[in-house]
């Protein structure tokens, strides 16, 4: 993708790009698995082709694109649960509006069932400190995963890579309050890359940094 155009080549098509001067894109890959998959979460078929395209202008692609680049561009701080997001719900928009299997998207009205909310919340209590996919959490759901990333967010108030950082930065508090061990094997233990990573992320969103809170719980 470039300048706000989108080309897509599936799998086993020559294809061929140039450009007459300095350009700056990105490469965005699925498996024909995944993709396969995706088209069974969104449309209940698996029978689906991709339709070729030499540099179409697609807005809604290149702000994806462009996204997926700034997570790319800090991988010490990025967040996995996210950038899986952005590409799985860049995949749908390519089935969606380049493939046999075109509908128009339908959000949900409303947010999980309580026994839907209950289980994804369990599941992801109990694993927040692994990493995790957005298809895995959907089929937890029983849900495609655009509809269950819209319906996660109406039900808990955040999308699911948020609701994750915030149990990862929960556990990381308490390691940090309840126990001595050095600030980076608290930010391996509870999901991030390291200690810096913890550190950004938690100045950013608790507005503390790791040495703040010991600080003050320790004295």
């Amino acid at each position: 993708m470039t300048s706000g155009m989108l080309a897509i080549r599936p799998a086993n098509v020559e294809w061929k790009a140039s450009w007459d001067g300095a350009t700056e894109c990105i490469v965005v890959g699925h498996s024909a698995e995944s993709i396969l998959e995706l088209a069974g979460h969104e449309f209940g078929r698996v029978d689906v082709e991709l339709r070729p395209t030499h540099m179409t202008l697609d807005r809604a692609a290149s702000e994806f694109a462009k996204m997926i680049r700034r997570e790319l561009n800090h991988l010490d701080n990025s967040n996995e649960l996210y950038l899986d997001s952005l590409i799985t719900l860049l995949g749908i928009h390519v089935l969606r509006n380049y493939s046999s299997a075109r509908k128009p998207a339908k959000p949900p009205k409303t947010g999980l069932t309580p026994a839907v909310a209950s289980r994804v919340r369990d599941y992801l209590h109990e694993h927040f400190l692994r990493k995790l996919t957005t298809a895995e959490l959907a089929a937890i759901c029983g849900l495609s995963v655009g509809h269950f990333t819209q319906a996660f967010s109406k039900t808990f108030g955040w999308p699911p890579y948020r609701y994750v950082l915030e149990r990862r930065l929960d556990f990381a508090e308490r390691l940090l309050s309840e126990t001595t061990m050095p600030v980076a094997e608290v930010a391996f233990l509870s999901g991030f890359s390291s200690q810096s990573h913890l550190s950004n992320l938690m100045r950013t969103s608790r507005n503390k940094t790791p040495n703040q809170l010991r600080e003050k719980t320790h004295g």
